[in-house]
């Protein structure tokens, strides 16, 4: 198994109750370390973050479950924080993910379990339902609607709709290109990543999704003015600075550079439903709820037992961080449902 990383620095509970316990499982071999609230017998709620970003992104959401009474547990996907990552590209695919959740619920020694995911959390999350349904209670996706399986490689057809630029995910392809963009100075990096897609940044410049041929997507970040990003306070940004800038950013990146290998291993689930029930928490100015409003206008076929669906007003693609009440209240009523 791979060697421990060093414990968390004292800001990792920055705003948050003394008695979180930190602790890691096994998943073929790997160290996921995850955070636990609330008592051991509640329904245990499994929560997945995306990228850049780590289970200190579902600190609101520890909380507000834990009070109401369930067994919160937020990971480190496998590449971030105290979570192994392995070298190979290839351990950071779908299938082994989805398998590091049910080694979660394994662990936790329940025979099932809500799993919650935002950003990139949310397709393990979605992925995890559709493979095991036996094991999820219901599913929770934030920011990327449930897409099912194209008939049309993924990359090409990224690189048919961008012309002239590169899409963000195209871009990070190519290994150490994105890392050594982001590594020379991951505060301002990250400052300006998150604040960019944001509901506060301004929708008139040029879309960060998109790299020009030869430029960076830094060149298309925004930075905070005086006031604003106030969802993100300077210990908030810090603990993500310092995860960083000890594990670096390929972990994360590897994740994209699995679109095609996992295009080609969940063949045989194209077209198929999620048929645990769903919530799905979107934000009006994300852009993956934007651009997936095809993929939420199909919900009655590809998750038949939704019970609801709720875009955010004003709200950009950090939904549980930029909405937290809102979130805890969907979110606790939905989870409420299936106790």
């Amino acid at each position: 198994m791979d060697p421990a990383p060093p414990p968390p620095s004292a800001g990792a509970a920055a705003g948050l109750p003394a008695d979180l316990t930190h602790r890691h499982v096994v998943s073929a071999g790997h160290r996921i370390h995850l955070v636990e609230a609330g008592p051991a017998d509640g329904l245990p709620v499994i929560m997945v973050h995306g990228f850049p970003e780590s289970w200190y992104s579902w600190r609101h959401q520890l909380v507000s479950l834990a009070e109401a009474g369930h067994r919160a547990v937020a990971i480190d996907v496998r590449g971030y924080g105290r979570s192994a990552a392995p070298r190979e590209i290839e351990a950071y695919a779908m299938l082994p993910l989805v398998g590091d959740v049910i080694a979660v619920v394994d662990d936790l020694g329940v025979d099932d379990a809500v799993v919650v995911g935002h950003d990139w959390g949310a397709p393990i999350a979605w992925n995890t339902a559709l493979l095991r349904p036996d094991r999820v209670r219901g599913v929770a996706g934030l920011s990327v609607p449930y897409h099912q399986r194209a008939d049309v490689r993924p990359l090409g057809a990224m690189r048919e709709r961008a012309g002239d630029e590169i899409f963000y995910i195209d871009y990070f392809q190519e290994p150490g290109v994105a890392e050594a963009e982001i590594e020379t100075d991951v505060a301002g990096w990250l400052r300006g990543f998150y604040f960019t897609a944001s509901g506060e940044a301004d929708l008139t410049m040029p879309s960060m999704g998109m790299v020009s041929p030869g430029g960076q997507l830094r060149d298309r970040l925004q930075q905070p003015g005086p006031g604003q990003m106030a969802w993100l306070a300077d210990d908030d940004l810090a603990f993500y600075v310092g995860e960083f800038e000890r594990t670096g950013l390929t972990g994360g990146l590897n994740r994209y550079r699995n679109v095609e290998r996992d295009w080609e291993l969940l063949a045989a689930w194209r077209h198929a439903p999620i048929t645990v029930p769903a919530l799905y928490i979107g934000g009006e100015l994300d852009g993956p709820t934007r651009l997936g409003q095809r993929a939420i206008e199909r919900f009655d076929r590809s998750l038949p037992a939704l019970t609801r669906s709720e875009i955010l007003a004003g709200c950009g693609h950090w939904t549980q961080q930029e909405r937290p009440d809102e979130v805890n209240q969907l979110l606790g009523e939905f989870v409420a449902g299936l106790a």
